[in-house]
């Protein structure tokens, strides 16, 4: 039984991407489960929320509020998102035909995308900087609710929807899940010292937590790519460009904060998206096949984060003791 367990810890990410692939294909090959879904799917939509909540909340529980400082490596992966996106919005621009554009509108998406909200958690795990990474996911939620009003209006134009409308709907998506846990926390922090020391007693909650999101949100990326309306060509050169634009990130990310000793965390703060935000912003501001991009994302990663967690839990069984930000 123990066995059974530590392989289960061990492959817990894995694992939960299986689960939640086969769950969708169980549903999806079994009409007599159809009457269920819309109930399901609501629950899953009101779920999810709630888990990034909590986990969120504990993470926070463990960063000081000093340590949210901004980095100077911040500032480059903050110009290299910026860039890429204004630069994959050329493309779009120029690209005759709707296929293409598509595609080209995917990448855009993935490279303006925020760090995930459950950045934090892997990037602790891999032994990176936690405050540095919360405090990325800030700046970068900031920037992406300027640069997405500013440049997607030029390429997909809505009567009636001004910069404003738009920051103020990005902004409505995202922040209440930012700012409300780092408030809490820090309120139980200050106002009830005995609870937070009993939160930050148990160090692996927020992963376990995460782990049962990232079930949930691979339920619905493979509700999402089942589902699309593209053709076969449409949906391969989406899974394509997801990918390279998820190897460049991470490489670039790990490339900028080896400069600045913050390898892992630059690495998974410029990597590691809210493919869920980038599924909603899809369907909300482009066209609404673009969002399987974030579906492709989520799967790359964190098929990538779980090779990483891998190669550092067989370093430490092999009593390698590596520095953190290797």
């Amino acid at each position: 039984m123990s066995r059974v367990l530590r392989f289960v810890k061990d492959w817990m990410l894995p694992i939960g991407m299986a689960l939640g692939a086969s769950l969708y294909l169980v549903y999806w090959a079994s009409p007599w489960l159809h009457p269920v879904g819309s109930i399901v799917l609501k629950a899953v939509k009101t779920i999810q929320p709630v888990l990034l909540f909590a986990m969120l909340f504990l993470t926070f529980c463990k960063v000081e509020p000093h340590e949210l400082r901004p980095h100077r490596w911040q500032g480059w992966l903050l110009l290299v998102q910026a860039g890429l996106f204004a630069i994959s919005a050329i493309a779009v621009a120029i690209i005759p035909s709707e296929g293409g554009k598509a595609v080209a509108e995917s990448l855009m998406l993935c490279f303006i995308c925020p760090t995930a909200t459950a950045c934090a958690v892997v990037t602790g795990k891999l032994g990176g900087d936690i405050a540095g990474v919360i405090s990325y996911t800030i700046l970068i939620n900031l920037v992406t609710a300027v640069m997405v009003p500013l440049i997607v209006p030029a390429i997909h134009p809505v009567e009636g929807v001004t910069f404003f409308t738009s920051f103020s709907l990005i902004m409505a998506k995202v922040f209440p899940l930012l700012v409300c846990p780092c408030l809490l926390a820090w309120l139980v922090r200050y106002m009830c010292p005995p609870l937070h020391k009993w939160l930050i007693g148990f160090p692996n909650l927020p992963f376990y937590i995460w782990a049962v999101s990232l079930t949930l949100a691979i339920l619905m990326t493979t509700r999402a790519i089942i589902h699309s309306n593209c053709g076969l060509v449409i949906l391969s050169g989406i899974g394509i460009v997801s990918l390279f634009s998820c190897a460049l990130q991470f490489w670039a990310g790990k490339r900028i904060g080896e400069r600045y000793g913050h390898r892992i965390t630059a690495g998974q703060a410029l990597g590691q998206k809210n493919t869920v935000f980038a599924i909603w912003m899809g369907y909300t501001f482009m066209s609404p096949v673009t969002s399987v991009a974030g579906g492709f994302y989520s799967i790359w990663h964190n098929v990538f984060n779980s090779w990483q967690l891998y190669r550092q839990r067989k370093a430490v069984e092999a009593g390698v003791t590596a520095p953190a930000e290797k």
